[in-house]
């Protein structure tokens, strides 16, 4: 199944007893309280060159300031004390336990969020594979070795050579100790997008064999001859796709990344065959 929008993480008794404080002593500030929601309190921008993006406020129970974040995949929400110099980050529960925010956020969330991962996938280093004009992109974080990887390729064909769908593949090198130096000489590469057809090509027998097996191997080095030394502005290249990948929570190859059909950012590691119409859309 597809990634959702996380939700927000339960809270422990210590974060409960903080919010219920906060807004007992909000209470009676509300004036000020709303003051606040115009200028970011100290707290929100130390965290903000922590990574943590903040959309803006929305309405909460209680006389709090809310503000709405996330970082990563993660909504967040924070709480402003009445002096500005603190805020809580964790769920509002009302009396019945409920997190009364909860769906506000997400909401207020999601667009920024779905956004700003697409603008990062965009601006990652990858590699085309298939037409512009294709109505549908989907990205791929692609080791060079990875067995998978090189059966999503193939299983991505019919969409891929009919003009529907461009992969992006964003070059990563994790799986085995030669990973780094091919994903490097792939992306060092003149043409790096027909060297990957062919190189993806040619392992596509072996692999299809070994997966068969029950024993995949990583990808053999034919049609692409491993650096020995790695030039710093590859390297860099390399070091910012997996961030990337570590940045969505992507752990293992290949991991897709694809808007669905309400243009809504989805994720998942791995592609059982029964996922490929999903992602790919209809042949």
């Amino acid at each position: 199944m597809p990634t959702p929008v996380p939700r927000v993480p339960p809270v422990g008794p210590r974060l409960l007893w903080a919010i219920a404080a906060a807004a007992v002593t909000a209470a009676g500030v509300v004036a000020q309280s709303c003051a606040l929601a115009q200028d970011r309190p100290s707290p929100l921008r130390a965290l903000e060159k922590q990574g943590l993006t903040v959309v803006g406020t929305f309405p909460s129970p209680g006389g709090l300031t809310a503000w709405a974040g996330y970082m990563g995949q993660q909504p967040i929400a924070l709480y402003a004390t009445p002096d500005g110099k603190h805020v809580i980050a964790g769920a509002l529960l009302d009396a019945d336990g409920k997190d009364v925010n909860r769906a506000v956020l997400e909401k207020t969330v999601s667009k920024p969020m779905t956004d700003g991962v697409w603008g990062q996938l965009q601006g990652s280093r990858s590699v085309a594979d298939g037409s512009d004009k294709a109505p549908r992109t989907v990205y791929v974080f692609t080791d060079p070795n990875c067995p998978y990887c090189n059966k999503f390729w193939s299983d991505a064909r019919p969409w891929v050579n009919a003009g529907k769908v461009q992969l992006r593949h964003i070059i990563v090198g994790i799986l085995t100790p030669t990973s780094p130096n091919k994903a490097a000489a792939l992306l060092a590469d003149k043409n790096p997008a027909a060297t990957l057809a062919a190189y993806e090509r040619a392992q596509s027998a072996a692999t299809a064999k070994g997966l068969a097996s029950g024993r995949p191997r990583p990808l053999g080095d034919e049609g692409i001859r491993p650096l020995s030394l790695i030039p710093p502005a590859v390297q860099a290249q390399l070091d910012g796709n997996e961030k990337l990948m570590t940045d969505l929570g992507l752990r293992a190859t290949p991991a897709v990344v694809w808007r669905d059909s309400k243009g809504a950012v989805q994720m998942r590691t791995g592609v059982p065959d029964q996922a490929l119409a999903e992602i790919m859309g209809p042949r």
